[in-house]
């Protein structure tokens, strides 16, 4: 990578905002290869995203005012993966996946004790149904809960109601995906409203 950056012309200008659009579809395309694809698909696909936590370190490494590199993002790592997993590394005990996932979630409320909403930290960049999903399990935590439909049993019936949903608003001129975000707006501001309230 270093090599890269200092002889290439291309990579040389290019900066930690250029290679999103980069990200994005490598992490897609890891998405694909484990839905999808074989085991060599999945080889190349999770080297390919790995060279883009590469790019972006060698970015890092060369800002004059807050250098960081890649040996600083594999410590960084290391760090929290330690401080999350108590039951490995120091003497707490967890026998089922619940009870990790407990430990989990106190370290990490630990780490995030100066946001002031559950809602801090989920990027608002996510693709729509994904965003929802995040939003919305944090919402019932907060107490604010969307009432579940009634229909589906299991995951494919589940993909027939979404399919069904995007034909109904394809075939009245709406836009899914935007109605989906205005209503997460919506239910944000629920949520905002409960935690200041309590």
């Amino acid at each position: 990578m270093r090599a890269v950056r200092e002889r290439c012309v291309w990579s040389q200008r290019i900066t930690h905002r250029d290679l999103v659009p980069y990200l994005i579809e490598e992490s897609h395309e890891v998405i694909d290869a484990v839905e999808t694809g074989s085991r060599a698909d999945l080889r190349e696909e999770l080297g390919d995203l790995l060279w883009q936590v590469l790019f972006h370190a060698a970015i890092a490494a060369q800002d004059p005012d807050d250098p960081f590199d890649i040996d600083d993002v594999a410590e960084t790592l290391t760090e929290k993966m330690v401080r999350r997993h108590p039951h490995v590394f120091a003497g707490e005990v967890a026998n089922t996946p619940e009870e990790v996932l407990v430990h989990w979630n106190a370290a990490k409320a630990a780490e995030k004790r100066t946001r002031e909403s559950v809602l801090d930290g989920i990027p608002r960049g996510m693709p729509a149904l994904a965003l929802a999903q995040k939003i919305e399990g944090r919402a019932a935590g907060a107490g604010v809960d969307v009432v579940p439909a009634d229909g589906p049993r299991g995951e494919s019936e589940l993909g027939d109601a979404l399919l069904s949903l995007v034909a109904t608003a394809r075939v009245h001129g709406w836009d899914a995906e935007r109605a989906l975000r205005e209503r997460l707006r919506a239910l944000e501001d629920e949520v905002r409203a409960a935690e200041a309230a309590g």
